[in-house]
């Protein structure tokens, strides 16, 4: 669908290009609940990931034999994969909240469960074995990374790591070297229409900057220019008070609808001139376990009939004239935050890329659904945007690897806090804010 920038002197064409979906693996269709338990997803993620590091470990340490965590013996250098587990003193325990003894931890939740004293474990299906030794930070690592380990077992019956393989970067498909035309993916997330701090006014100052109402002439021709938009999670907000588990009067239920159709009014006038993605988030109406389904069409019915309209997943993934986009909603995230240390929120989303895995912290502290033969979250292609979405603060960062991949990691802060969208040039992956303020300036 073709939609036009138009000015009294000059039209502007907007510009094209050909989107692919490959939010497949994150639909949940033909998967059927039984009752089943977690283990099998971890099995599953291990079988693959042990399968990439036997094969990266004879580059690595070709001199070292790998053994099994039951096979090891006492002082004999060899190479271990396994899954860690973060054994933590203050993780929250569902139990704590209902004994009769109170235990000396505080119930009261920390930003950041971490503690001096936390120490790793590597499991595989053989066994467990405790680790030791400083090449291995109990900060950095989190419960489910899988790693390859070069160390050897002391008399303690720990095994002493002297050196850690990380399944690193993934390949990458080629970046097309033949755009010459500044194209543009706006990114945003965290409009939380209807809470108190979101800004009706700003957002619409956005979607007039999108679709060409707004500003002179160059700024028409920028915003001709964008050829998609996604929106990354938390565009709505429900007062808590009317979400308690009862039956709704009539009044309640249309005071609870409004917020939805807001942002569909909204949506509708994005999707009239350029194709939007919808991403479900922690407080959208959807699933809350990962990965989370679409946001169901019904509650669209202004956006829903465009073709350029799309309700997709979160991790959401997608080819935009053969750049590819991976991006979460922040969840995943948020929960590394929770559970390591790290200077930056960057630092979690490469180490996550590094680690191949978007979301190493699920089942364990992170809500998912129990598959049983696969592991969604596994990162097979290094893509060459990678968005994560309601970050407190916008940041962003160009990663280098070792075969030559380039990735751009993107923080996206919360829209209703800070009025700032990010937009991502796909000739050159290069970034920049759009900002939106309604604050009228004081002389």
């Amino acid at each position: 669908m073709e939609a036009m920038v138009i000015d009294s002197e000059k039209i502007h064409e907007r510009k094209q290009s050909d989107y692919n979906s490959l939010d497949e693996r994150f639909e949940i269709q033909k998967e059927m609940y039984r009752g089943q338990q977690y283990s099998q997803i971890y099995f599953a993620r291990l079988h693959l990931m042990r399968t990439l590091l036997y094969s990266l470990a004879p580059t690595w340490k070709p001199h070292l034999p790998v053994c099994k965590v039951l096979g090891l013996e006492k002082g004999k250098e060899c190479i271990i994969v396994g899954t860690l587990f973060k054994h933590m003193k203050l993780k929250p325990c569902v139990l704590d909240e209902y004994s009769k003894e109170r235990s000396v931890t505080p119930l009261v939740k920390p930003h950041n469960f971490m503690h001096p004293d936390d120490n790793l474990i590597l499991e595989d299906e053989s066994g467990r074995v405790k680790l030791a030794g400083s090449a291995l930070s109990p900060a950095i690592y989190v419960t489910g990374v899988v790693v390859a380990l070069h160390g050897k077992e002391t008399n303690a019956g720990e095994f002493f790591v002297e050196d850690v393989l990380e399944a690193g970067l993934p390949p990458q498909i080629e970046r097309p070297i033949d755009l010459q035309d500044d194209k543009y993916v706006v990114l945003l997330s965290g409009l939380c229409i209807g809470s108190k701090s979101a800004n009706p006014l700003q957002f619409q100052l956005l979607v007039d900057h999108i679709t060409g109402h707004l500003g002179d002439e160059e700024e028409q021709g920028l915003a001709a220019q964008i050829v998609h938009v996604v929106i990354a999670g938390n565009s709505v907000e429900f007062p808590r008070k009317l979400i308690n588990g009862q039956n709704l009067a009539s009044k309640d239920q249309s005071t609870l609808y409004e917020p939805i159709k807001e942002l569909d009014i909204m949506l509708n006038q994005i999707a009239a001139g350029v194709s939007v993605d919808i991403m479900p988030g922690t407080n959208d109406p959807a699933n809350f376990a990962l990965p989370q389904q679409p946001l169901n069409r019904c509650l669209f019915p202004g956006s829903s009939p465009y073709n350029t309209f799309r309700s997709c997943t979160n991790p959401h993934s997608f080819d935009l004239d053969n750049i590819r986009f991976l991006g979460t909603s922040g969840q995943n995230i948020d929960d590394l935050d929770k559970y390591s240390e790290a200077k930056s929120k960057l630092d979690f989303v490469e180490r996550t890329l590094r680690w191949r895995h978007l979301a190493p912290t699920a089942p364990n502290t992170l809500g998912c659904y129990p598959f049983t033969d696969r592991d969604p979250f596994l990162i097979e292609t290094c893509p060459h945007v990678y968005f994560v979405g309601n970050q407190e603060k916008y940041d962003n960062r160009l990663l280098k690897g070792s075969e030559g991949q380039l990735v751009r990691l993107i923080c996206i802060p919360k829209f209703c806090e800070t009025g700032i969208a990010v937009a991502v040039n796909l000739r050159n992956l290069e970034c920049h804010t759009l900002s939106f303020s309604t604050q009228i300036n004081q002389s």
